[in-house]
């Protein structure tokens, strides 16, 4: 999909949620911002700086992300937390402290469950992180970003494929533990960007609207309707499930 003259401004340490329907550009968005596709006409700037006049290893060694899918290597626990072993044991130790203590009413407490395996750290992982649940997935590559605290964050749907209740704890450590960063959360949920400080919206590539959630659900807008049929579609769901169940 193609991007039309899209041009705003994420202002340094906002949290920016990015919304829209399927084919609306999100992915495109994101893509552009790690130069996975390179861009025919304008730029990207980031501290005034044109991305494309930076070697892209330099480019996203400053950007962290946690996709949908979360990816694991073939390898161990540590080089899969640390793939360029910047950090010590102590310091990945202390981030799935952190993620066990935050998951403490979820069954896939980070720490615990290495503390548990004979080779702690050097526990192996299997191609593709089979030997682990899709949610430890996911804790393994927050794990990753605790670590590296880079100033920008890509949630790239990243809740999408797990529980609301888990989708709230992981927004908190987010907002707890990048306070001072710029966060950019492409959302599944609509509401995950409710509180957000800016909502982009998109729709085939172009900018709609771009403003304070608040604001935006104040009106007949772009952003409130997407809102309502998200709820819509959760009462319907519910309904049918209850309807399955009575029969």
């Amino acid at each position: 999909l193609v991007l039309k003259g899209i041009s705003c401004t994420f202002r340094e340490g906002t949290r920016v949620g990015i919304v829209g329907r399927t084919g609306s550009g999100k992915t495109t968005l994101i893509t552009a911002l790690f130069r996975l596709v390179e861009p025919s006409r304008g730029r990207i700037l980031i501290d005034g700086l044109d991305i494309c006049s930076i070697g892209l290893k330099d480019l996203r060694m400053k950007l962290s992300v946690i996709p949908q899918e979360p990816t694991l290597f073939r390898g161990s626990i540590r080089t899969n937390m640390d793939p360029l072993g910047h950090y010590s044991d102590d310091e990945i130790w202390k981030a799935s402290t952190l993620i066990s203590h935050s998951f403490a009413l979820e069954k896939c407490q980070l720490k615990s469950t290495i503390s548990s395996l004979p080779n702690l750290l050097d526990a192996s992982v299997s191609d593709d992180g089979e030997n682990w649940s899709a949610g430890q997935r996911q804790l393994f590559c927050l794990g990753r970003v605790l670590l590296r605290r880079n100033r920008i964050l890509v949630l790239d749907e990243a809740t999408a494929s797990i529980d609301s209740s888990t989708d709230a704890i992981l927004q908190r450590i987010i907002r707890e533990e990048f306070s001072n960063c710029t966060v950019l959360t492409v959302a599944h949920r609509v509401p995950t960007v409710i509180d957000s400080d800016m909502v982009m919206v998109l729709s085939f590539g172009k900018l709609m609207e771009y403003d304070e959630p608040s604001r935006l659900m104040e009106t007949d807008s772009f952003f409130s309707k997407l809102v309502a049929e998200y709820w819509s579609s959760c009462r319907r769901n519910s309904v049918e499930r209850f309807s399955d169940y009575n029969e």
